[in-house]
């Protein structure tokens, strides 16, 4: 009888809700909108039953809350019958505990994207509940807390067995490390070079294992928190939401590894085919490159062209995999594509221009490795012909490393091109006046180049008057060396010019340019009977 009455109290309770909910529910259509209410957070026991989001019959979220604690807790202090059930009241439920109504959920109270209906809002929240009674009846067991203390104190001893297994482990490893990496790194060579450096590796596996060391044991403290804090009816929330953490961020990780296989897959067929096009290129460009074929492609010109095919290639293949890679459609990557975009944008103008010098040199064939060049006020032999710098090694020793945009804003004299066979040119120029015979300074030059070693005799020297100033003729003596010889350009000269000096000196021939401030007292002319004074060659000229 007693069970009966309470059934038909409950009734009578939940028709007398419906009544007044149906009657406070509805608004007329003219009427204002509620004010927005503050969502408000039952919690029960360090539990989350339920939020509250809006009035119920002028009560607002807040006072919901302290109505549904109160009845919870003199509910679970009673020693009455703690179900928990839900009552339907037109298109809201009742949660009851036992034959008390706990709270009510209404449609305002569901966020549909979290719950999707107030049944199943209502029936989220009972279920809560009912675990709340649960775990309020093994808060009030003592067999309870002592197999939960017990649990926890098995679990602390494994824990430190583990920790002290790792560490164990660990000087173990680093023990024994040393003897291993001194009794295997020979078995790894390229040609004569071994492959791992000891000094070097040793620490790198140090900190490697101590990396692993420190994962290991953060997450062994991790996995021992949160099972010590589930064995405690109160903590237990936290203890779940610490392993429920690490299951989404594992299974986080595993969906995105196991999302990112196929485009990674087609990413990886994508640089295989560019490897594939590259390699056919280079076979290609190089069978191109044989004499007769192309005009443009030889020796010099298919390296710098293979690598340019080869950048394309790679650039293309780079463009069509980059929307299969791992993470391209993601914030970080976007905002780390800007990035290097504006870089390079920012560094292209002279990078670019420079690149666009090499390739003029190489294409035009301005410069060649081991030619004689003058650059400007730099000259010297070729040594690297780059794609953004040349440089070149002078005769006092010095190498000189030259942009290519300087190169190609300049005049550049080649002392190596229009000679004959392999060498370069060697020339001088002297000042003689007027009372010397050109026919003897002629002799005399191409008697100093005769005399100087490393000086071709064939093609022979030769000697042209460049110019005739106010108080002298200048003239330049044009031989070509012979390359073979170790002699650099400069001391090449140092030779020439010394002997210039001796045939001079030996004939009697004065070297100085004179310089007249007013008219000499004898017309500085040479005779018709000294004009083939030695050691001018006699010749039909007049």
């Amino acid at each position: 009888m007693r069970s009966r009455a309470r059934e038909w109290l409950v009734i009578g309770g939940s028709l007398l809700w419906s009544m007044l909910i149906w009657a406070a529910d509805p608004l007329p259509s003219d009427a204002p909108a509620p004010a927005a209410q503050t969502p408000v957070e039952l919690k029960v026991a360090n539990r989350s039953i339920m939020v509250f989001r809006a009035s119920l019959l002028g009560e607002t979220p807040e006072f919901r809350v302290k109505r549904a604690k109160a009845v919870i807790t003199e509910a679970l202090d009673s020693t009455d019958d703690l179900s928990v059930s839900i009552d339907p009241i037109q298109s809201s439920y009742l949660v009851l505990l036992g034959s008390k109504r706990a709270f009510i959920v209404t449609p305002k109270d569901v966020d549909e994207l979290e719950y999707g209906s107030v049944q199943q809002a209502a029936e989220g929240a009972a279920n809560k509940l009912h675990q709340v009674v649960g775990e309020t009846q093994e808060a009030r067991s003592v067999r309870f807390i002592v197999q939960a203390l017990i649990g926890c104190a098995v679990a602390t001893a494994l824990y430190l067995g583990l920790l002290w297994g790792i560490y164990f482990i660990r000087r173990k490893m680093l023990k024994a490390l040393p003897e291993i990496m001194t009794r295997h790194p020979h078995a790894l060579k390229v040609g004569e070079t071994e492959v791992v450096d000891v000094h070097y590796f040793y620490p790198l596996i140090r900190r490697l294992l101590w990396m692993l060391r420190w994962v290991l044991v953060l997450l062994l403290s991790y996995e021992w928190l949160g099972f010590v804090l589930s064995r405690f009816p109160y903590t237990r929330p936290w203890g779940e939401s610490l392993n429920s953490y690490l299951l989404n961020v594992t299974g986080y990780l595993f969906e995105g590894i196991i999302g990112a296989i196929p485009g990674l897959g087609i990413a990886l067929a994508i640089f295989f085919i560019a490897r594939g096009g590259v390699s056919f290129s280079q076979r290609l460009l190089k069978r191109m490159a044989a004499p007769g074929t192309l005009s443009w492609l030889n020796h010099e010109t298919l390296q710098p062209t293979t690598r340019l095919t080869s950048l394309a290639i790679w650039l293309f293949a780079l463009a069509m995999a980059y929307p299969y890679l791992p993470g391209a459609g993601t914030d970080a990557f976007k905002g780390l594509s800007v990035l290097i975009g504006l870089m390079i944008s920012l560094g292209a103008s002279s990078v670019v221009g420079q690149a666009a010098a090499g390739l003029i040199l190489t294409y035009t064939r301005t410069l060649r490795p081991g030619e004689f060049v003058r650059i400007g006020e730099h000259e010297g032999t070729v040594t690297e012909l780059g794609m953004f710098t040349t440089r070149i090694r002078t005769g006092l020793g010095e190498v000189l490393t030259i942009p290519n945009s300087m190169i190609t804003s300049t005049v550049t004299k080649n002392y190596s091109r229009a000679v004959q066979g392999a060498g370069y040119v060697v020339d001088t120029t002297v000042t003689i006046g007027y009372d010397t015979p050109w026919r003897q300074v002629e002799g005399l030059l191409l008697e100093a180049a005769k005399r100087t070693p490393g000086i071709l005799e064939i093609p022979p020297a030769q000697v042209f008057q460049i110019a005739l100033s106010d108080f002298y003729p200048e003239y330049r003596l044009v031989a070509q060396a012979i390359p073979t010889q170790a002699r650099p350009r400069a001391e090449l000269l140092t030779m020439l010019h010394a002997n210039i000096q001796d045939v001079f000196n030996e004939y009697g021939v004065q070297i100085m340019s004179p310089h007249y401030m007013f008219d000499p007292l004898q017309a500085k002319r040479v005779p018709k009977e000294q004009w083939f004074a030695a050691p001018a060659q006699h010749r039909n000229d007049t």
